[in-house]
C-alpha cells in the first residue's frame, strides 16, 4: 500500500510561498492539503498567523485550519493522530495527498511519528512547573543536566535554542524524573509505518530576499488589523497558544513596556529569527528537494511526477 500514496510535504520558512505552490499542485494532482502550521489551528489568530485567505481556501480543500479554540488543550500527538487519520480518509479518494507547513516538529510527527514514552504521573509534571515558576529557566537546565547530562551535551552542541523553551525542558525533566530513565534513552527506539512514500519539496531564498519578504508581510498584517486582533487576545495572553511572535510583542506594547513602532519592528526581528531556526530545522530534514522561491512551476510538478513514478 506505501508504494501507491504519495504525500506531498512542502516546508520551508515563514513568508516564502507555501501556501500559494500548495494551492497550486493541489489544482495539479487533483488533490487535498492538509496544514501543518501550529499556529493556524487556532480560529481566534488569524491575521498574525499568515491563515490563507477566503479566496487561497476556496480553491482546494482544507484541513487542520482554525478548527480549534485557542481555549482547548492541543498539542503535536493530537495532531500527529487526526491527521493520519484523515490523510487515510483522503488516501481512499485519491493517492496523492498535500501537506504544507512551516512547523518543523508537526512535519516529522506525520512523516516519521514519535518516540513512546511512558505514561507519567501528572503530579510530578505539576511538582516541575510549580519549581520552574519559582526558580526560572535555570532550574530546568540544571535539572536536565544531572538526569541526562548526554542529551544536555547534545542540546547545547547541536540546539541550544531548546535549552531555552520551558515547555520542552519540563517535558524532558518529567519523563527523566518520573521514569527513573534518562529521557534520550526513549529516543529512536523504534520505526513508525506510514502507509504513504513523502515527497518532500522545500522552498528557500537569499537570506536578504526573505527578510524583506518578511518585513513586508509583517506591515501588511498590521494594515490588516493584526493590532485590534491582539487587542481581543490580550485577556488571555497567558495562553500557550499566545506565545507566539506577532502577539507576544503587541502585548508587551498593550502593557505598556514598549511603544507600538517599537512593538511592530520587534515583531520583524523575531519573525526573522524565526525563519532562520525554520530553515536549520528543515535543512537538517532527509531527502528534500529544494528549490528557490521564483522556480517554476512546471519544473517543481515535473520533480514530483518523475518521483511517483
Amino acid at each position: 500500500m506505501k508504494q501507491n500514496n504519495f504525500l506531498i510535504t512542502i516546508i520551508g520558512p515563514t513568508a516564502i510561498g507555501k501556501t500559494a505552490l500548495s494551492i497550486a499542485l493541489a489544482q495539479h494532482f487533483g488533490c487535498e492539503i492538509i496544514s501543518c502550521d501550529s499556529r493556524q489551528f487556532y480560529k481566534e489568530m488569524k491575521i498574525g498567523t499568515a491563515v490563507p485567505n477566503e479566496e487561497e481556501l476556496n480553491a482546494a480543500p482544507h484541513y487542520f485550519i482554525q478548527h480549534k479554540s485557542i481555549l482547548e488543550s492541543y498539542n503535536v500527538g493530537d495532531f500527529e493522530r487526526e491527521a493520519l487519520l484523515k490523510l487515510d480518509e483522503l488516501f481512499e479518494k485519491k493517492n496523492i495527498q498535500i501537506m504544507v507547513g512551516g512547523s518543523g516538529l508537526y512535519v516529522d510527527a506525520i512523516l516519521k511519528g514519535f518516540d513512546d514514552f511512558p505514561d507519567i504521573n501528572p503530579a510530578i509534571r505539576k511538582e516541575i512547573k510549580a519549581e520552574y515558576e519559582s526558580k526560572g529557566l535555570d532550574y530546568l537546565q540544571q535539572k536536565l543536566q544531572e538526569s541526562d547530562p548526554i542529551y544536555f551535551e547534545k542540546l547545547s552542541s547541536e540546539n541550544p535554542q531548546t535549552l531555552q523553551n520551558p515547555q520542552r525542558l519540563m517535558r524532558f525533566v518529567e519523563v527523566s524524573l518520573g521514569s527513573g530513565k534518562p529521557y534520550s534513552s526513549f529516543l529512536n527506539q523504534k520505526k513508525n509505518k506510514r502507509n504513504f512514500t513523502p515527497i518532500v519539496i522545500g522552498l528557500e531564498a537569499d537570506r536578504v530576499i526573505m527578510y524583506d519578504r518578511i518585513n513586508q508581510r509583517v506591515d501588511l498584517m498590521i494594515q490588516d488589523g493584526l493590532l485590534e486582533e491582539a487587542k481581543k487576545l490580550y485577556p488571555n495572553k497567558q495562553l500557550n497558544a499566545l506565545q507566539t511572535v506577532g502577539y507576544r510583542e503587541l502585548f508587551d506594547y498593550f502593557d505598556g513596556k514598549t511603544t507600538l513602532d517599537f512593538a511592530v519592528e520587534e515583531i520583524k526581528k523575531n519573525t526573522r529569527r524565526f525563519a532562520k531556526r525554520q530553515l536549520t530545522w528543515f535543512k537538517r530534514t532527509e531527502n528534500v528537494n529544494w528549490f528557490d522561491y521564483l522556480t517554476d512551476r512546471k519544473e517543481i510538478i515535473s520533480t514530483i511526477e518523475s518521483s511517483i513514478k
